[in-house]
């Protein structure tokens, strides 16, 4: 699946993603630096319902996130794995418990730990188009 979006289709573009994702627990998200990883995912928990603040858990390395679905309290562990060394920090770190946690999981930079993942995972490569237009695609599943 593809989408160009602009910032004033985000939410649009998040509300088809989570019909296309079902109840994947982990969604990776692959880009270059500046690409809208973390605007993505910050509309991605709007949709869910989040409450809480949102934002980049560069320095935190895992951001947890609650959000009510059919009266059942879930959580979103959002992860961002740019400053990690390897697949065994991101052990230490605690990534791996959050991915086996049966919580849901968006994980930013998922280069530097690519074998910690289920074979489910859905993959989303964000592309800079142009300053207002990104590209999403997503893969696997």
């Amino acid at each position: 699946m593809e989408w160009l979006f602009t910032l004033a289709d985000i939410q649009n573009v998040a509300a088809e993603f989570w019909k296309l994702a079902g109840n994947t627990g982990v969604i990776v998200f692959h880009g270059n630096m500046g690409a809208g990883k973390t605007t993505f995912i910050h509309a991605l928990c709007d949709k869910k319902g989040v409450k809480d603040i949102v934002g980049s858990p560069t320095f935190s390395i895992i951001n947890e996130y609650s959000f009510k679905e059919k009266g059942l309290d879930k959580k979103i562990f959002h992860i961002d794995l740019y400053r990690l060394n390897d697949e065994e920090e991101a052990r230490q770190a605690g990534v791996e418990d959050c991915v086996y946690s049966n919580h849901t999981c968006l994980i930013e930079w998922p280069e530097k730990a690519p074998y910690l993942f289920p074979d489910n995972t859905i993959h989303v490569n964000i592309e800079v188009i142009d300053s207002q237009t990104r590209k999403v695609v997503i893969s696997g599943k």
